[in-house]
């Protein structure tokens, strides 16, 4: 536990100090953020705000990861490894889009193809090495199950290249999913970053208590069969912690933007989280909000090609309740408040499934 704490502590601090830093080099650099003429009026304030703060988030998560391990001298294990991989990886993705942005001064970065195909070769590379990286005990990062709180004994992704190749395709799934959802909550002034520090804070809770009750230490009817817990309790502590300290400036009003290098990079981190811990479906709960954004997209461009109508005044949803008077902050709060509801019921759910079958 000394471990999760140092990563925690050490991303906090590093990301609270070293985002103003991060803001005077964006500033000199002339980095600021592209505002969309068609959105919210209220927004166009915001145009030259400092951008692709996600760099913090990123780099404080990795120094509060590494200097936990320093800590207790224990070596990195192959679950940490490939989550900070597809974290950064995607990342790397989000970066090149906002440096087009930024550039070229528009709002448009990397087309949705040349995203989607970054996207996807870095979940590919995870999902592949996630099956394949055994432990001693012959257990790897990823499972071949579908989970909800833990492995559903339902196997549609057998050992054999089929096998794989879905699992490849579901891992992918879940990747695009969880990072285009943070992307596209990330419209408000800490929107995304507050409900990102809760769901961390969720996997935070889950990898602990995964740890405690492990089959590999603690064998036992209910025990979870999650290869390395502890370490991925670590990565969500870090990643709670430089989303907290990241907060403190990208609260309205934003003194920086954390841009597509954090939404996508967030989402990765979310989304191997996930896997790691096999809580894949329950991860859809723990990320309501960033579920609901998500339709409120699918729902107005599907109605819009079918009836030339929209459904909300613009999407995704937290610019629709602009448009109709709420004002920014009070979207946010609001949002984050139901952001919460739904870890609180993950978080119960996880719970109660131990609690049911222990009784």
């Amino acid at each position: 536990m000394k471990a999760v704490l140092a990563g925690a502590v050490v991303s906090l601090v590093t990301a609270l100090l070293g985002t103003p830093l991060f803001i005077r080099f964006l500033v000199r650099k002339g980095y600021g953020q592209f505002i969309r003429d068609d959105g919210p009026t209220a927004h166009h304030t915001k145009r030259g705000t400092p951008t692709m703060g996600g760099a913090v988030i990123i780099g404080a998560s990795l120094l509060g990861y590494v200097l936990a391990h320093v800590t207790t001298m224990e070596p990195p294990s192959a679950s940490g490894l490939l989550v900070l991989f597809l974290m950064t990886g995607l990342g790397f993705v989000g970066f090149l889009d906002d440096y087009i942005k930024i550039s070229r001064q528009r709002s448009l970065g990397l087309r949705t193809v040349q995203k989607l195909v970054g996207q996807a070769v870095v979940g590919i590379v995870f999902a592949v090495l996630a099956l394949r990286m055994e432990n001693a005990n012959y257990v790897t990062p990823a499972s071949p199950y579908l989970s909800f709180v833990r492995d559903i004994q339902v196997n549609p992704f057998a050992f054999s290249a089929v096998g794989v190749a879905l699992f490849v395709i579901w891992a992918n799934i879940i990747i695009a999913g969880m990072s285009n959802g943070v992307n596209l909550t990330d419209g408000l002034d800490g929107l995304a970053t507050g409900a990102s520090t809760m769901v961390f804070g969720a996997y935070l809770l889950i990898a602990v208590w995964t740890s405690n009750q492990n089959c590999q230490t603690n064998p036992g009817i209910k025990c979870y069969e999650v290869r390395d817990p502890l370490d991925l309790a670590i990565i969500a502590a870090a990643g709670m912690g430089a989303c907290f300290g990241f907060l403190w400036w990208n609260t309205a009003p934003a003194k920086i933007f954390m841009g597509d290098t954090g939404s996508l990079a967030l989402g990765g981190a979310l989304a191997g989280l996930a896997i790691t811990t096999r809580t894949e479906l329950l991860a859809v709960i723990l990320a309501g909000l960033f579920l609901i954004e998500v339709l409120s997209v699918m729902i107005q461009v599907g109605f819009f090609k079918t009836t030339r109508q929209r459904v909300f005044r613009m999407a995704p949803l937290h610019h629709h309740f602009e448009m109709v008077g709420w004002q920014e902050i009070t979207v946010t709060v609001r949002f984050w408040i139901i952001a919460g509801l739904f870890v609180a019921l993950g978080l119960g759910i996880f719970y109660a499934e131990w609690v049911v079958g222990t009784s």
